[in-house]
C-alpha cells in the first residue's frame, strides 16, 4: 500500500510541466547512437559469476580456468561458458600452454570499468546507500 508520502515523493521526481531545450536536445540527440552496442558490455557485466570473474581478473593479471572455478566455487564448465562469454563480448581473452587454459581481461578499459564500479557499490554501502 502506498503511503501519501510515496506518493509525494513520486510526484517531486517528474516535471508537472512538459517543456525542454530544443538547443541542448539538437546537440545531444545525433550523439545517442555513439552508445549502441554498449549495453552488450554492462549485460555480460549484470551477471554476479561473471562480474566476480571479471573481479578476480582485475586482481590477478592471469588465471587459469581451473583456479577461477575454484575461485567462484564453480566447475570447470560453467567456468568456461562464462568466460567464453566474457571473452565473445571483447571483455577477456584466453591463451593456452600445455593442456591449461588462461585468460585474462581484454584491456585496461575493462579493468577500470570493473574497478570504478567496485569503488563506487562500496561507496554507496559505506554512505548507507546515498
Amino acid at each position: 500500500m502506498k503511503t501519501d508520502a510515496d506518493k509525494k515523493e513520486k510526484q517531486s521526481d517528474v516535471c508537472e510541466t512538459f517543456c525542454y531545450d530544443e538547443n541542448t536536445v539538437n546537440r545531444i540527440r545525433p550523439k545517442i547512437d555513439k552508445m549502441d552496442g554498449v549495453e552488450q558490455i554492462f549485460k555480460a557485466l549484470a551477471d554476479a559469476t561473471r562480474l566476480k570473474i571479471a573481479y578476480a581478473l582485475t586482481l590477478e593479471r592471469e588465471l587459469c580456468v581451473c583456479d577461477i572455478a575454484n575461485i567462484i566455487g564453480a566447475t570447470k564448465a560453467t567456468a568456461s561458458h562464462h568466460l567464453r562469454l566474457l571473452r565473445n563480448m571483447g571483455l577477456a581473452k584466453h591463451r593456452k600452454e600445455g593442456k591449461l587454459v588462461f585468460y585474462s581481461l581484454e584491456d585496461e578499459h575493462v579493468h577500470q570499468l570493473v574497478t570504478i564500479a567496485t569503488v563506487h557499490a562500496k561507496e554507496g554501502v559505506d554512505s548507507g546507500g546515498k
